[in-house]
């Protein structure tokens, strides 16, 4: 009998405050609540935002200080999920973390609106945050069930530093995000329409470490999230290559953002920039991969759901395909690159502190 489900994608920018984000987020939700989605995808940073463009003020051996100022302003705009700086792993998702005397949370509330949305709409809610922890930044993203809440999050381990113009993608991400632990790359388990998912995600360029990518592979997913900041044509194929090695689903989404769409703070430094302020700085590129490594719904360019308030902008915005879950297992017939095809015998991968074996329903 075959295993369905609705996922998709949304291509959402991140908006000018936390709370019109997470509106939005609510609003994009309930849209693909109606169209039957079990699980959807944001993109990364996509609560908290992507800094595209913005240098923080340095170069070798300087620092500015309006690169300072800009660092506050990023700052004071990320999340707050009540998590401590290395990562209280199960104790922060069990909620067994110490609260604060006259409180009953730890953090900005984030964590409960997220699980509010998810209860009420019946969506499965996997986005990407930059989330705060003591005076560091991290590039994460969380798991969100209808039933069960927050079920895990993710920490990038490697926030990328490259050289890429700003048209593709802002490189020296180390300048403002701490390095995840690997014990965050622990997938996690959960039962949508009646159909079991092995879930995780790699969080834009670590989608290019192989090490990590058999990481998950070694846990079963079936379902692979490649929320991203990267909308060159040199995307695709990799996704597709992920699909097809790790024989599974794979949604990835990316923001789609216009220059005169970044946050001040970030565009008063370029005041003199010929630059067009309609300009596309990040097109999209959000698809939808299937495990022999085909392309199952075409990425989009240059639409976002945030382009109007009307359900049409929503839906423009939005990559949406019912996959068969099956299909990851056939697949395996020739390719299980965690089991019959992994020579085992000759090859052993080990990461700290994560148990590479499929997790448990």
């Amino acid at each position: 009998m075959p295993q369905k489900i609705t996922v998709a994608a949304a291509q959402a920018r991140t908006l000018s405050t936390l709370e019109s984000t997470l509106a939005a987020l609510k609003q994009t939700t309930q849209y693909a609540a109606s169209k039957g989605v079990h699980l959807l995808l944001f993109p990364e940073a996509y609560l908290g935002g992507y800094p595209r463009t913005c240098d923080f003020g340095t170069a070798v051996g300087a620092r500015a200080p309006y690169g300072r100022d800009q660092f506050l302003e990023y700052f004071r705009a990320a999340v707050d999920l009540g998590d401590t700086p290395a990562g209280a792993g199960d104790d922060w998702v069990e909620r067994k973390l110490p609260v604060a005397k006259g409180r009953n949370r730890r953090g900005d509330g984030t964590r409960e609106f997220l699980e509010q949305v998810s209860r009420e709409t019946g969506v499965f809610i996997a986005t990407g945050l930059i989330e705060k922890a003591g005076g560091s930044l991290y590039c994460s993203a969380v798991y969100v069930d209808p039933l069960r809440g927050i079920l895990g999050k993710r920490r990038k381990v490697m926030p990328t530093d490259t050289g890429l113009k700003f048209v593709e993608q802002t490189g020296s991400e180390r300048l403002v995000w701490a390095q995840g632990s690997p014990s965050t790359l622990k997938a996690i388990t959960t039962e949508l329409n009646g159909v079991k998912l092995t879930i995780a995600a790699a969080i834009c360029w670590e989608s290019f470490m192989p090490l990590l990518r058999q990481s998950l592979y070694s846990q079963n997913v079936n379902i692979y999230l490649a929320p991203t900041a990267d909308s060159r044509d040199t995307w695709l194929p990799l996704m597709r290559t992920i699909g097809g090695e790790g024989r599974t689903f794979v949604l990835s989404c990316n923001q789609c953002v216009r220059y005169n769409e970044l946050p001040s703070w970030i565009t008063e430094q370029e005041k003199d920039s010929q630059e067009p302020s309609l300009r596309y700085i990040s097109r999209g590129g959000s698809c939808i991969v299937g495990p022999l490594g085909e392309v199952v719904a075409e990425p989009i360019w240059e639409v976002s759901t945030d382009d109007a308030t009307d359900e049409s902008s929503i839906g423009k915005g939005l990559v949406i395909s019912e996959i068969d879950l099956e299909d990851c297992e056939r697949g395996r017939l020739d390719m299980d690159v965690a089991g019959s095809y992994s020579r085992n015998d000759a090859f052993q991968l080990t990461v700290d502190g994560l148990d590479l074996n499929p997790p448990p329903f």
